[in-house]
C-alpha cells in the first residue's frame, strides 16, 4: 500500500538523508513534496492533502505545533522528526506520537513508518495531533494522555489517576473510577513523562499526591481510596519534600 508523504524539515542535508533512506528503506512512502519553514508547509499541505507528514519540531518563524494549529482541519498522520527536547519529547508521548530523534536511525524510522501504515490501514480513529495541541494548552495535572492497551488504546484525564504500578513488562493504571488500564509500557516510561503531583516512591509505585491521605513515619502512605503503598528509603526524601 502506498503512503504519501510530504517533509517538513529546515535543513537541506535533513531533507536529502530523510528522503534517500525513504526512498532505500520505505519505498511503500510516495513523497508529496518538501517545505524548509512553516511559510512553506502549511500551503504544502493543505494542497496536497498528504497520509503522512514528516515534520521537524524546531524551524524558523514558528515550530511543528504551529504547523499543526494552522492545517488542524486537514487529516494526517505525523511522525516527528527532533533533537533531543524533554519539553518536546514529554508532549509527544503523552499524545502516543511517532517521533525519531535526530540523527535519524534508519530502524527507528521504519518501525514509526510501519506504524503509520497499520493505523491507516486499520483506519484508526486515534487523532494524535488534536491531544497534542490540546495538551499544550493545558496545565500538565488537565492534560491528557493515551494509554496503548493490549485491545487498542484508552485516552484519560491526567488528574483521574490515582497511581501507576510496575507488572512485569507492563505497568497498570488505577483510575479514581475504580478501574484499572494494563498499559504496554514500562514504569520508567510514566516516570520520564510524569511530572509532580506524581512521584516515584518506590520501584513498583508511582503515586499522585493529590490522592495522598496519609503518611505513616514507618514508610506506608495511605491514599484516598485506602490503598497503603510503600515508600522506600531511596524515594522518601523526594516524596516528603512535597509536603513540605
Amino acid at each position: 500500500m502506498k503512503i504519501t508523504a510530504v517533509i517538513v524539515d529546515d535543513e537541506v542535508i535533513a531533507r536529502e538523508v530523510l528522503r534517500n533512506y525513504l526512498t532505500k528503506y520505505c519505498p511503500q512512502v510516495e513523497i508529496l513534496g518538501e517545505a524548509e519553514n512553516i511559510k512553506q508547509a502549511v500551503p504544502l499541505i493543505q494542497t496536497s492533502q498528504p497520509q503522512l507528514v514528516f515534520l521537524d519540531v524546531e524551524m524558523p518563524f514558528g515550530n511543528a505545533f504551529d504547523v499543526l494549529e494552522a492545517t488542524r482541519d486537514c487529516s494526517y498522520e505525523t511522525i516527528f522528526i527532533t533533537a533531543f527536547s524533554q519539553y518536546s519529547l514529554q508532549a509527544l508521548n503523552k499524545s502516543a506520537s511517532y517521533y525519531i530523534l535526530k540523527p535519524i536511525d534508519i530502524q527507528e524510522l521504519i518501525v514509526a513508518v510501519n506504524k503509520v501504515a497499520e493505523n491507516i490501514e486499520q483506519k484508526d480513529a486515534l487523532n494524535r495531533n488534536k491531544i497534542l495541541l490540546e495538551n499544550l494548552r493545558l496545565k500538565p495535572e488537565k492534560q491528557q494522555l493515551i494509554l496503548p492497551t493490549l485491545q487498542g488504546f484508552d485516552v484519560v484525564k491526567i488528574e483521574d489517576i490515582i497511581r501507576l504500578q510496575a507488572d512485569g513488562n507492563f505497568t497498570q493504571v488505577y483510575l479514581k473510577d475504580t478501574s484499572r488500564k494494563m498499559v504496554c509500557r514500562f514504569l520508567k516510561h510514566f516516570d520520564d513523562l510524569l511530572d509532580a503531583p506524581f512521584v516515584r516512591v518506590h520501584r513498583s509505585h508511582i503515586i499522585n499526591t493529590d490522592f495522598v491521605k496519609s503518611y505513616h513515619k514507618s514508610g506506608t502512605a495511605t491514599l484516598l481510596d485506602d490503598t497503603e503503598i510503600e515508600v522506600s528509603g531511596n524515594f522518601k526524601e523526594r516524596f516528603l519534600n512535597l509536603f513540605s
